[in-house]
């Protein structure tokens, strides 16, 4: 199957097209959001996405299906209602950044005697199922699996769409909006595919030297999780092994058994005795030891997630 843009549209076999009504203005898209639909079926996501609602309204660019099928609501360079309150590398709101591909999937699942169940009520076979903890955290829990012609063609459209439009990242939904989302989630293989398509397969990790004092290294990406470990000296050199917009997964170079997450704000690459760019984002939480923090700290993470509003109709 062999897909090509024309006019920010998708062109190729299996590639249908259908006009959203819920969407924006133009953009120069810099970022590519895999989500999943947790819904029924290619056909009913695509209806949903194309119903204008009193409230609530979503959309995507691309709806994926599990079968292949491609479905275009809205060309690649129209904003499109997919990321919700959200924000990623000092950028806030990436609905007005990003290209959206929502994929055919029931997601989250919950185990109902021996049967695995989608909210909407459907059952699904075990071999549909995966177990699995989040990458963000939380309990072993069912996710619906993908398809593999699905995977098949996210990673081919992924690798089109990141060359035609130089986009820097192939992101989850649940990078830029973590806690408040959870798609595409554990059963979709986002590291393998992002690195095919960057071409980060044969990168070396780059090395980070801790520039606080005393720096906590955590579980997950959020000071909500416990330290693996005692907190890292200043100086203590770390590989960077995953970065995200405020936090970032490292290994201790001195010590390979030592993995876990960091604060970006307290990080710097060799060679840069300054913060790392990625302290610089806007709302950048600290997370030294705890009773270190100032009572007056700015409010950031999930509050002021929370605290961020969108125009009705552009949050899904």
């Amino acid at each position: 199957m062999t897909l090509r843009i024309e006019n920010h549209k998708l062109v190729g076999d299996q590639v249908n097209h259908r006009d959203t009504p819920n969407r924006g203005g133009v953009m120069t898209p810099s970022y590519l959001v895999l989500h999943y639909t947790a819904g029924r079926s290619l056909e009913s996501s695509v209806e949903s996405l194309c119903t204008r609602k009193p409230q609530g309204n979503a959309s995507a660019h691309v709806v994926l299906g599990r079968d292949g099928r491609i479905v275009q609501l809205a060309p690649f360079n129209i904003v499109t209602w997919h990321a919700g309150v959200s924000q990623w590398a000092g950028l806030v709101g990436l609905n007005a950044h990003s290209i959206g591909i929502e994929m055919d999937n029931a997601g989250l699942l919950k185990r109902v005697g021996s049967q695995y169940q989608a909210w909407f009520g459907k059952v699904y076979p075990e071999e549909e199922v995966l177990l699995a903890v989040h990458r963000n955290g939380g309990p072993l829990s069912p996710w619906h699996s993908y398809s593999e012609v699905q995977i098949e063609r996210a990673l081919e459209l992924a690798d089109l769409l990141v060359e035609h439009y130089g986009l820097q990242d192939v992101l989850g939904h649940e990078d830029i909006a973590p806690g408040r989302k959870s798609d595409p989630g554990p059963a979709f293989p986002l590291a393998a595919v992002k690195s095919r398509v960057l071409g980060r397969e044969s990168d070396s990790p780059q090395r980070y030297r801790v520039t606080a004092s005393s720096l906590n290294i955590r579980k997950g990406p959020d000071a909500s999780f416990e330290p693996v470990a005692a907190a890292l000296r200043k100086g203590t050199e770390v590989f960077l092994l995953e970065a995200r917009d405020r936090w970032s997964l490292v290994e201790v170079v001195a010590n390979a058994e030592v993995e876990g997450w960091v604060s970006n704000a307290f990080i710097a690459p060799l060679g840069n005795t300054r913060s790392t760019p990625a302290a610089a984002i806007a709302g950048a939480a600290p997370d030294m030891p705890e009773g270190t923090r100032g009572a007056g700290r700015k409010q950031t993470g999930k509050k002021a997630r929370r605290a961020r509003k969108q125009h009705a109709g552009q949050d899904e």
